[in-house]
């Protein structure tokens, strides 16, 4: 019978999104989740270690914070996260890009 328990380092499973590839591997987002809680999958945190698709469009998670140029694509929304936003598209699972001008990368990303 197969274990639904993970470890850290673990890899979760590589996804492809805008033409790139993440691995995503079994962790802990906060060091005090350790010994408290089974490891999860830890995305990449684009916020403060950016990365762009070829067009200059930053990678975004849809559960990361909005950004200043953020505008939520419903009315009713409160959650400020991207996922949230009009300028959000999604990619694999939950790695996305930003299409908001004012994000994008000054010069071409190769």
């Amino acid at each position: 019978m197969p274990s639904d328990e993970h470890f850290e380092g673990e890899l979760y499973r590589v996804l492809e999104a805008f033409g790139k590839r993440f691995e995503i591997r079994y962790g802990f987002y906060e060091d005090f989740e350790r010994g408290n809680s089974e490891p999860i999958p830890i995305y990449p945190d684009f916020a403060n270690e950016p990365q762009y698709t070829p067009d200059g469009s930053p990678f975004v998670t849809q559960m990361q914070d909005m950004c200043p140029h953020a505008k939520f694509k419903a009315e009713g929304l409160t959650d400020e996260c991207c996922g949230n936003c009009s300028h959000f598209r999604a990619g694999n699972e939950l790695i996305g890009r930003c299409v908001c001008p004012s994000n994008r990368a000054t010069k071409e990303i190769i």
